[in-house]
């Protein structure tokens, strides 16, 4: 068993520096969505997205304690996953705001099986049944098995280095490429 040097269990690492290092790290960007138990919509934009296993099919997302969404999340059971494209950038920073009313400049619709979803914004969106959370910190850790997934052509919308980008290459060029 490796042992752990005393000096990385006890050294405290501020805030800041942690925001500084994850700044080099690129992810995609989602919006997270769920309705209340009162029927209202909520949703916020979240980049701390991970496939957690294949089989069940499983993501996880991590929501911050005070968020309406996560409220919504418990309340209802479920959420969606929005995978923003490149034209999603507006939708990221008003869901990434305090606006209460974000989706009023949004195009979205009640899917089939019940969730908010982004019709204009998002190319991909996987819907979920809740089946764990666990809090850590200021956060909770969102499991959810998927039940339903839609899928389109589209660049994601990428985040890193304080700022929104698209992929150096167009996806669909990518893919093509080596055929």
């Amino acid at each position: 068993m490796r042992t752990i040097p005393a000096q990385s269990r006890t050294e405290e690492v501020a805030p800041r520096a942690v925001k500084d290092f994850m700044t080099g790290y690129f992810t995609g960007v989602t919006i997270v969505t769920a309705f209340s138990g009162d029927g209202r919509a909520h949703g916020l934009t979240c980049n701390s997205l991970v496939s957690v296993t294949l089989d069940p099919p499983t993501l996880l997302v991590c929501l911050d304690q005070g968020s309406g969404t996560l409220d919504a999340v418990r309340e209802s059971g479920a959420f969606a996953v929005n995978l923003l494209s490149e034209r999603g950038r507006a939708a990221a920073a008003r869901f990434a705001s305090a606006d209460p009313d974000r989706f009023a400049s949004v195009a979205w619709e009640r899917s089939a099986r019940g969730l908010p979803v982004l019709v204009d914004d998002a190319f991909a969106v996987a819907e979920c049944a809740l089946t764990d959370l666990h809090r850590v910190g200021d956060h909770t850790v969102v499991f959810g098995r998927i039940t339903h997934i839609e899928n389109q052509p589209g660049n994601p919308l990428l985040y890193g280095m304080r700022m929104f980008s698209g992929p150096p290459v167009a996806v669909a060029d990518a893919l093509s490429v080596g055929g």
